[in-house]
């Protein structure tokens, strides 16, 4: 009995044609051809990628259609244990996923990283960043008199003095201090640190009257 991968390779013989030229015109992996002419279809890629390449192959060599598929078909039907993907194929499409997985877990690591990372800066700000400190009186270059009472707004937990002296910081953040001015030309300066020794200025001149 005359078997297809039998009848292709005396074909391709008679023709004197190799499988790597063959291969290069299909466009089919010379191996692919190989398994074809010795009638080893579990190692195509698939039952549907077999007959195709059967076909194709066939075709090429100048075997008419209905003889290639008597002959397929008489043969693929015997091999009932057949794999849909050799293992080759199937220990590439394993790879990416792995590979997917390992992916995704840096990610996760990273993202985790990320969250604690803003946690900690979020919770030691204030050893990288100078206190907050807003003067809300009095305006800049505004009009007053000697005695002058300055408000503000800075971190709860800062020390905030006033031209030198103390002001009281309540709980959420704002103070007010009542000053003596000389006439004139005066500056005000409004100074806020931390507990990290970061330091925050604001200044303020005003025209005494």
């Amino acid at each position: 009995m005359v078997r297809l991968g039998q009848r292709l390779h005396q074909k391709r013989l008679q023709r004197k044609l190799s499988l790597d030229e063959i291969a290069q015109e299909l466009k089919i992996k010379s191996t692919f051809l190989a398994a074809i002419e010795r009638g080893e279809y579990n190692k195509l890629p698939s039952p549907a990628y077999a007959q195709g390449f059967v076909m194709n192959y066939a075709t090429y060599l100048g075997i008419s259609k209905a003889e290639t598929t008597l002959l397929f078909k008489r043969e693929f039907d015997s091999k009932k244990a057949m794999k849909v993907l050799p293992d080759v194929m199937v220990k590439q499409t394993e790879f990416p996923v792995v590979r997917f997985h390992i992916q995704q877990s840096i990610m996760a690591f990273i993202f985790f990283l990320v969250i604690i990372l803003c946690y900690l800066f979020f919770q030691y700000r204030a050893a990288f960043l100078p206190p907050s400190l807003t003067v809300t009186t009095p305006l800049p270059s505004s009009k007053t008199s000697q005695d002058i009472i300055v408000t503000g707004n800075a971190d709860s937990n800062a020390t905030v003095t006033i031209n030198g002296d103390p002001a009281t910081v309540s709980n959420n953040g704002s103070f007010q201090k009542e000053i003596t001015l000389f006439p004139g030309n005066a500056t005000i300066i409004i100074k806020a640190v931390n507990r990290f020794g970061k330091v925050n200025i604001v200044q303020r001149t005003v025209n005494v009257q």
